[in-house]
């Protein structure tokens, strides 16, 4: 007798109902609201960041359309359809991996299926993963399908660059935007796994797996279970810095505080423990940025003021900073020296930040000099 294989935990905790499906209640209730007054149009297409729930809302729409007694928004999970719809192996809901699928001759046969009657459900829908990625020729085969489909055939589209996808496309469906998932939604999410999972996780681990995640939940729960095959079921904030070469965000603050207090040698010498402890320092930088936009809008909420740092910064100061980083992004990985192009940013976006004032005090020690000299000689 073999052992069930190995499930991963981004399947195993798909969203099997509209309100499992985190982060997005904004379409959750607009599809809710479809499903229950029978507005229901004939394509759709899901926009946002990988792993923000377009495939598997795709599924979840699928299986509300094809409820037995009509389309509904509760569905049994148990039943044959349901099941063979979420683990897709149900004939009359069709997924398609736009990127190996994207000759015309494939879109040319997908509309002469469409024309045959679903054999086992209400609806016969086409889920197209990375729609983007078909072909102009493919488009415009699409196109005439778009535009008087049968009426038993829906089409869900999903992409994350919406931008390459045909505006004839675009115009002949309703379009939903995925939204990154906060970190502390995340978060949230990974503590009711983990204590359905029998796991023990520190919660600055877990706000730690948040922020690598970059908005996307299948990555946070495929981060999580990479932790739990290194770990076990003890996890510890420092387990997952160390595997990703992240740094703690007591860490990001003494860079920010560092630079607000131009310490130049201070911050030469950071960067040289990260480099000798591994830490990745294109993910420290993006840390970084946003720890300073969160000081900047505390500064702007507090009329100037942040308790975020000790060095007193202006909102302009912050902005020159904050502006400087995000310019210095992409040179990082540039030249021979990461860690020299780092080095240089940090530096430069901490001179900058000051640049103005001390040109603002320059001109104005200046000014008054001219003044008294004008007194004296009038």
């Amino acid at each position: 007798m073999t052992n069930q294989a190995y499930q991963v935990i981004a399947r195993r905790w798909r969203p099997k109902q509209f309100d499992e499906l985190v982060g997005q209640d904004h379409i959750v209730k607009t599809l809710t609201n479809a499903i229950e007054s029978n507005r229901i149009a004939h394509a759709y297409l899901f926009v946002g960041p990988r792993g923000t729930g377009k495939t598997s809302t795709a599924r979840l729409f699928a299986k509300a359309l094809n409820a037995e007694g009509g389309p509904s928004v509760m569905v049994n999970n148990d039943s044959e359809v349901s099941q063979s719809i979420m683990n897709g192996s149900c004939m009359d809901v069709i997924e398609i991996d736009g990127a190996s699928n994207n000759s015309v001759d494939q879109i040319r046969s997908l509309r002469e299926e469409c024309q045959y009657a679903p054999a086992q459900c209400s609806f016969k829908i086409y889920i197209i993963d990375e729609v983007h990625m078909l072909s102009t020729a493919a488009f415009n085969a699409l196109l005439k399908t778009l535009e008087e489909p049968p009426e038993h055939v829906k089409f869900f589209f999903a992409t994350t660059e919406a931008h390459k996808v045909l505006p004839t496309i675009v115009s002949r469906c309703q379009r939903f935007e995925f939204r990154p998932i906060s970190e502390a939604v995340i978060a949230e999410k990974l503590k009711i796994i983990i204590k359905a999972e029998g796991i023990e996780v520190e919660a600055k681990a877990l706000d730690a797996i948040a922020r690598l995640a970059n908005g996307g939940m299948r990555d946070a729960q495929s981060i999580l279970d990479q932790m739990i095959s290194f770990c076990g079921k003890s996890i510890k904030e420092s387990d997952v810095l160390d595997v990703y070469g992240l740094v703690g965000i007591v860490e990001v603050k003494g860079i920010a505080q560092e630079m607000a207090a131009l310490e130049f040698t201070k911050i030469i010498d950071r960067v040289n423990r990260y480099v000798s402890e591994g830490r990745d320092l294109i993910r420290v930088h993006h840390d970084l940025m946003a720890y300073i936009r969160s000081v900047l809008l505390d500064a702007i909420q507090n009329k100037g003021k942040t308790s975020l740092l000790e060095v007193e910064m202006t909102t302009a100061s912050l902005m020159r900073m904050s502006e400087t980083l995000q310019k210095g992004e992409s040179s990082i990985r540039a030249g021979l020296s990461e860690q020299s192009n780092f080095e240089i940013i940090l530096l430069k976006a901490a001179e900058e930040s000051r640049s103005l004032e001390l040109d603002s005090l320059i001109e104005t020690i200046v000014a008054s000099e001219k003044s008294g000299e004008k007194k004296k000689h009038g």
